[in-house]
């Protein structure tokens, strides 16, 4: 299949080449120059512009956006919608709130445009090597695009939501019981940092990751972070918030669904911003682990 391709940030670079390692063929576009050089060299066909990647798409179109949600999406679409004719497709791949999703939809349905929102999972390993997708639009094309996504997917890592807008509220909701687990295991490491015992963290984070009921892909990066440092000195432990968390509770409190777990994690990510302690740090290792969200010195960015 060739896909046209735009975004090439910190995942999308990685399911480029995860396209062309399964034989597709990527016309890919970004604002970096640099970027597109790079992905040129990994075999894809980079464009100068959104009209000169257009132009070298077969009908029906398809489109993969990777950008950062909000005003990028809504201005990559205002670009993209006039060079596109009834019966293309566009994919949304970031983490976009589901009432955008539900609003972009119907502009483009009101031109033959099919929109299916792609809810991404798997940080930059799974983007690279096999993710997991959440996918909602129309079922036809879910159809159409399965080899695809299969592709792209470990085995079984993948499927459809349901209407427009689904697959980026069940990513939304799959991001707060991230942040519930993550904030859970950062206190209980906290727990064992202020103890009377001098526990090896990263021996602990080892033996959970082998047979133990919370054991799990957080629990062996957390084993990471530690063996890259045992205390973690590496990082402040300031926790940025990336929204889906705090979508998740406005939700919540829209649905009268009680969500205290995910709602003081959420609540933790700003006091961390005031307050110095191990258990942030703990997180925020773990989201610069899977995602690679950088940090410096003071704290990640």
């Amino acid at each position: 299949m060739k896909i046209g391709f735009i975004g090439l940030g910190k995942m999308g670079f990685g399911m480029v080449e995860n396209l062309l390692d399964h034989g597709h063929e990527v016309v890919a576009f970004d604002l970096s120059p640099e970027a597109l050089q790079k992905v040129a060299g990994r075999g894809a066909e980079p464009a100068v512009s959104l009209p000169d990647m257009v132009s070298r798409l077969e009908a029906p179109r398809v489109v993969w956006m990777m950008v950062p949600a909000g005003d990028p999406v809504d201005a990559t679409l205002s670009g993209l919608l006039p060079l596109l004719d009834k019966g293309d497709i566009v994919l949304d791949g970031g983490n976009s709130h589901y009432r955008d999703t539900l609003r972009r939809s119907g502009e483009l349905s009101a031109g033959g445009i099919r929109y299916m929102d792609v809810g991404t999972s798997g940080g930059l390993e799974g983007a690279r090597n096999g993710a997991c997708m959440m996918i909602g639009g129309e079922r036809d094309v879910f159809d159409v695009l399965s080899p695809l996504f299969g592709d792209l997917c470990v085995p079984g890592g993948f499927g459809y939501m349901g209407g427009s807008g689904s697959g980026h509220f069940v990513k939304m909701v799959h991001n707060g019981i991230e942040y519930g687990m993550m904030q859970a295991m950062g206190e209980g490491f906290d727990i064992m940092e202020n103890s009377r015992f001098s526990i090896d963290h990263l021996e602990v984070a080892r033996v959970w990751s082998n047979g133990s009921v919370i054991r799990g892909w957080l629990m062996e990066l957390v084993a990471k972070a530690f063996g890259r440092d045992g205390k973690l000195g590496y990082l402040s432990g300031e926790i940025a918030d990336s929204g889906e968390g705090r979508w998740t509770v406005e939700t919540a409190l829209e649905e009268n669904v009680s969500i205290p777990v995910i709602a003081d994690a959420v609540f933790r990510r700003y006091r961390s911003r005031s307050n110095d302690n191990f258990s942030d740090k703990v997180v925020a290792a773990l989201r610069n682990e899977f995602g690679g969200h950088g940090f410096t010195a003071s704290g990640p960015r």
